[in-house]
């Protein structure tokens, strides 16, 4: 009877464990250590969304133990992941389909964010295109994010060449520059509009935006080497559940103050970025139940690079099939709405 009585907490117990793990997936698997770099220091709000995923615990949750690193511009955080330092990056898809067309550099997309918020703002309202000519315009870095779309607006909004500009490089710290009298053009983020208005107590010019030189465009991928894909995909999946978990964490206004907090790398204040939450999510800057990959966006992102002289002469732009591996988004999704 003692026997029988102990074999019963044991089944009792074996059964507390399996539905344990049944309702924790996570905890079957190894927490796998990876690096997700962002670009900018301080970060770009864009990167709100893995410093969420970050603080709020949802790459734990998925079974990844994620650490989010800030680095001077996405080119850099590129070279990162190139080199093998890190494991996975959100640089600028048009510097990615750059180099994946003119070395291929085995990049690999795997989710992305289709809607660039650039704009060349300028503190003198009385400034236009043509003012530009032979000033200085801060940038991230010549050849960063900030100078692609530099050169994208010059072209499709103002009819000029970059080299009738001078780039300066500043990393993420071009509206400081701009506030500090530093420099009269630079190329901004929407949610760096407000805060320079409220440091200067004055207006400031857009000049032209990207959506208005191009309204089909594309504006961060998140890549990992191809073959560090194939070795540890599992653990690429669950990196891309978790930023899904963060997109539906930040959509829910409920959320706000939170999201607001775990931005403060950003440098904005807990106001400016509650305001730009809704400005972003309003916008679908983070993709909203999808991937963020549409073939359409990165394929005019190749044909306006290799227009541009971006992608070299002998050179064809890198194709979709190349470019993106949309079956980690989808393993993810299914994972995130697994019931």
């Amino acid at each position: 009877m003692a026997h029988g009585r102990f074999a019963s907490i044991l089944n009792v117990r074996a059964l507390g464990v399996m539905l344990m793990l049944a309702w924790f997936p996570a905890l079957c698997v190894a927490q796998q250590k990876m690096t997700l770099g962002i670009p900018g220091i301080p970060p770009v709000f864009g990167g709100t969304i893995a410093l969420v995923a970050e603080k709020e615990g949802f790459f734990k949750k998925r079974g990844v133990d994620v650490t989010v690193r800030a680095f001077e511009t996405g080119a850099f955080a590129s070279r990162a992941v190139a080199s093998g330092e890190i494991d996975s990056a959100l640089p600028p898809t048009p510097l990615i389909i750059s180099q994946v067309s003119n070395a291929d550099i085995p990049f690999v997309g795997i989710w992305g964010m289709e809607h660039p918020d650039w704009l060349i703002g300028s503190t003198d309202m009385n400034t236009d295109c043509a003012s530009m000519k032979g000033q200085p315009v801060g940038v991230d870095s010549v050849g960063g994010a900030r100078s692609i779309a530099l050169r994208t607006m010059l072209i499709g909004g103002c009819k000029m060449k970059i080299d009738e500009v001078q780039q300066v490089a500043l990393s993420s710290n071009v509206g400081a520059a701009m506030v500090a009298g530093q420099l009269k053009f630079g190329v901004l983020h929407i949610d760096d509009v407000p805060v320079i208005e409220a440091e200067t107590r004055k207006p400031l010019k857009t000049i032209v935006t990207q959506k208005d030189s191009r309204p089909v465009d594309h504006y961060l991928m998140l890549v990992a080497r191809k073959d560090k894909l194939e070795q540890n995909r599992d653990a690429f999946v669950r990196m891309v559940a978790a930023l899904i978990d963060a997109e539906r964490f930040m959509r829910d206004s409920a959320n706000a103050a939170k999201v607001a907090q775990h931005a403060a790398p950003t440098g904005r204040s807990a106001d400016f970025a509650t305001k730009a939450l809704k400005v972003y999510l309003d916008m679908e800057f983070w993709p909203r139940e999808k991937d963020g990959l549409n073939r359409n966006n990165i394929e005019v992102v190749g044909k306006v690079q290799k227009a541009v002289g971006n992608i070299k002469e002998d050179k064809t732009p890198a194709t979709y099939e190349r470019l993106v591996d949309p079956t980690i988004w989808r393993d993810a999704y299914a994972l995130v709405n697994k019931k």
